[in-house]
């Protein structure tokens, strides 16, 4: 497969439409058109529906274009990463992980970075643990940053000095607002939004003990703002780490801590005997420093 016609092809799902398409692409129909159908016939499958107003994907078409994107992205990285091995220290630095306070710690490299090297720009990726060694395994991230317990043996890696904990986000209007802590019994008969791997963590699923089979679970999430916005809307409480949405004065949300506590830890993982490009070794390099002065 060629990578320009995966292009084209990511362009027609992204419009849903191969004339908008061709547009984008400053080319004309009919060529884009025969590319598509003579990648079709190369995969053996029909990927898209053509309609008379909109073109949608098959399921196989669906495959593709994650695939594609993924193929697209690590292009270009490869690119960035050839681009910056010249004497000046320039490209970009692709860093994935889960929302977290950590991260804070990031941006303080970063921009020390920016001072000393500007033409570095950075690539931040949203994710479950899954989805960042996925892509992480895939060479699509230099750098991914996971919260504990975390399975990093295949990986090389650096602890952060930095913890995170565990706690309710709730309305400050939710009658467990008015607790300095929160107890699993609190937890019973309260619909809750957890996160997609929170509650197969050990440590969280002890501290339920046996109140973590009757939980009323009404939402699972992956990104915690979204669920900040259902918890905004009294669908229910979320289950999350704190100072990741901020209380702000007058903010409608308030976070309390489990008790007893659970803290977590986070480290920063990246591939075993993986060649760094400049930009990548330098932020390597600078974060060492930065936990070291800490």
């Amino acid at each position: 497969m060629d990578i320009r016609v995966l292009q084209y092809f990511l362009a027609v799902a992204r419009e849903a439409s191969i004339t908008k398409a061709a547009e984008s692409l400053n080319m004309t129909q009919p060529p884009l058109s025969r590319q598509l159908k003579e990648l079709e016939e190369e995969l053996g499958k029909q990927l898209l529906i053509r309609g008379n107003r909109k073109v949608t994907l098959t399921e196989e078409g669906m495959i593709l274009r994650k695939r594609a994107e993924e193929m697209v992205a690590l292009m270009d990285k490869t690119k960035s990463e050839i681009s910056s091995s010249g004497e000046n220290i320039s490209g970009e630095i692709y860093i994935g992980g889960g929302e977290t306070e950590g991260i804070r710690l990031i941006a303080k490299v970063a921009e020390k970075i920016q001072k000393i090297h500007p033409d570095i720009s950075y690539h931040l990726f949203s994710g479950n643990a899954d989805d960042v060694t996925e892509r992480l395994d895939q060479g699509l991230l230099d750098f991914g940053i996971l919260i504990e317990p975390a399975d990093i043996k295949k990986y090389d890696f650096i602890k952060l000095p930095t913890q995170d904990r565990w706690g309710l986000l709730m309305r400050r209007d939710h009658p467990l607002a008015e607790k300095h802590g929160i107890k699993p019994e609190d937890l019973q008969g309260i619909p809750l939004i957890a996160s997609r791997q929170s509650l197969a963590h050990n440590e969280l699923s002890g501290w339920l003990g046996k109140q973590y089979e009757s939980l009323h679970i009404v939402t699972a999430y992956n990104l915690l703002y979204n669920a900040s916005l259902m918890v905004e809307e009294n669908v229910g409480c979320a289950l999350c780490l704190d100072n990741i949405i901020p209380e702000y004065e007058n903010s409608p949300l308030c976070f309390r801590p489990l008790e007893p506590q659970i803290t977590v830890g986070l480290d920063i993982v990246w591939k075993k005997y993986q060649v760094f490009t400049k930009p990548a070794k330098l932020f390597l390099s600078m974060l060492q420093e930065e936990i070291r002065a800490q």
